[in-house]
């Protein structure tokens, strides 16, 4: 059973910025992105989230490529619409995978004595997928909402084109049950109310 989420939890959103649909810089002149949805989830939760009064961060991404949309200096870089932080929330700046190297964010949440991390975002196999499996060795009790989460499809070192949905797929795979457990946004919504007899968190095979 996954007990009720309580002040100790943070919802974490990850890289929720403009740049994150520049298909074409992201999975070549056919690139595509999966789970459209990803953003109406984001906004659901965090929207209850802030009705319940639990804590709130965001990263945001200033690339260091020349050429990524994900700068903040530029208009692309700017939060998405309805997802934006309020002066309360913390608000980290990165510019490397994880939300936790070179920033402030474990230090931030250790001071508020967060033992639990909710993670929604962009992109599911690269900011995402880095800053879970940090969180999860870090000791936070992590929580990916799956469908809350995008990926874009990805062209392999022998130029096989991976489709969007395998690389978030794989990318979820590889993270439930060695650095989270992955839910979906119905769940962790329930979660904020109520206990769930029916979800049990997942075990590491190591």
């Amino acid at each position: 059973m996954i007990k009720k989420f309580d002040s100790n939890t943070t919802l974490l959103i990850i890289d929720a910025q403009k740049g994150i649909n520049d298909t074409k810089y992201y999975g070549g002149i056919k690139g595509r992105r999966n789970n459209l949805n990803a953003e109406k989830n984001i906004i659901s939760l965090l929207k209850k989230w802030r009705e319940s009064k639990n804590p709130v961060a965001f990263t945001m991404h200033d690339s260091r490529e020349k050429r990524s949309p994900l700068k903040l200096s530029l208009e692309t870089g700017q939060q998405l619409s309805n997802i934006h932080p309020l002066d309360k929330d913390i608000v980290i700046e990165k510019d490397v995978n994880s939300g936790f190297i070179g920033t402030s964010l474990e230090l931030e949440l250790r001071r508020i004595k967060i033992q639990r991390l909710v993670v929604v975002g962009f992109f599911t196999n690269s900011c995402v997928e880095t800053t879970v499996r940090m969180a999860g060795n870090m000791g936070f009790d992590t929580y990916l909402i799956h469908d809350a989460c995008a990926a874009m499809n990805r062209i392999g070192y022998n130029g096989t084109d991976y489709d969007a949905d395998l690389v978030h797929d794989m990318a979820i795979s590889n993270l439930h049950g060695e650095f989270c457990t992955a839910i979906n946004t119905t769940d962790a919504m329930h979660l904020l109310e109520y206990d769930a007899k029916n979800l049990k968190r997942a075990q590491g095979n190591e």
